[in-house]
């Protein structure tokens, strides 16, 4: 994953400034005044995959593995615990049932590590896709928290789309595809981001997730106090 984000970016005209603006301000809008947000839907285009490729992304689909890390060293454990409480306030109004928050930031927490990713770009994305909808379905008939597109289900999973309303099911295909796509892209994540949400190559959704994960989402681990 790229650390330099400017490096993978392609150059905007101001045709392009003005719908980015535009595009950050209604995403804006509805997390700060409670209004009603419409699923922008990451609509994935399905591509023919090799078998060996297809094989390894159903069999990370169909893992059981509890879906909470087990966490030893009691420094880490202090770590996320204080992330755990910070990400629930931060989740208040989207979710307000605290069980609901913690069942949701613990799944994620582990889909996110398991896949390799950013937990706080993962939460940038869902803001974007679904702002925390779980039944949330787009106009391009993606569903749940990560805005999921049915075929998957069929190319990598058990062939009922309906399973992807479950927070588990949706977090885990979300992170998955998002890992694929970052590995199809080497590591580029502007591309990545492109493709899990069918413009690839165009910067207004990429960069709408950089924004969340940048701005409401980021996160610095507090440093241990020391004696």
């Amino acid at each position: 994953m790229p650390s330099d984000w400017s490096r993978s970016r392609l150059p905007l005209d101001e045709a392009d400034r003005r719908r980015r603006r535009r595009l950050l301000g209604a995403l804006a809008a509805p997390a700060l005044a409670g209004l009603p947000f419409q699923a922008r839907g990451g609509a994935q285009i399905y591509e023919p995959m090799a078998d060996a490729v297809r094989a390894a992304l159903a069999a990370r689909i169909a893992d059981s593995a509890p879906p909470q890390r087990r966490i030893t060293d009691i420094g880490e454990r202090i770590e996320f615990i204080d992330w755990l409480n910070e990400m629930s306030g931060r989740l208040l109004r989207p979710k307000p049932d605290y069980r609901e928050r913690i069942e949701f930031l613990r799944t994620l927490d582990y889909e996110a590590i398991r896949a390799g990713l950013d937990r706080q770009l993962v939460l940038g994305l869902i803001q974007v896709e679904s702002n925390f909808r779980k039944y949330a379905v787009s106009s391009a008939g993606a569903r749940g928290y990560m805005q999921v597109m049915p075929f998957w289900t069929n190319v990598i999973g058990d062939g009922d789309p309906r399973t992807l309303f479950d927070m588990r099911t949706n977090l885990r295909y979300g992170c998955v595809i998002l890992r694929h796509y970052l590995d199809m892209e080497k590591g580029d994540l502007f591309l990545a981001l492109g493709r899990y949400n069918g413009s690839r190559g165009r910067a207004a959704y990429p960069d709408a997730v950089l924004a969340a994960w940048h701005g409401r989402w980021a996160y610095t681990p507090r440093k241990p106090a020391t004696g």
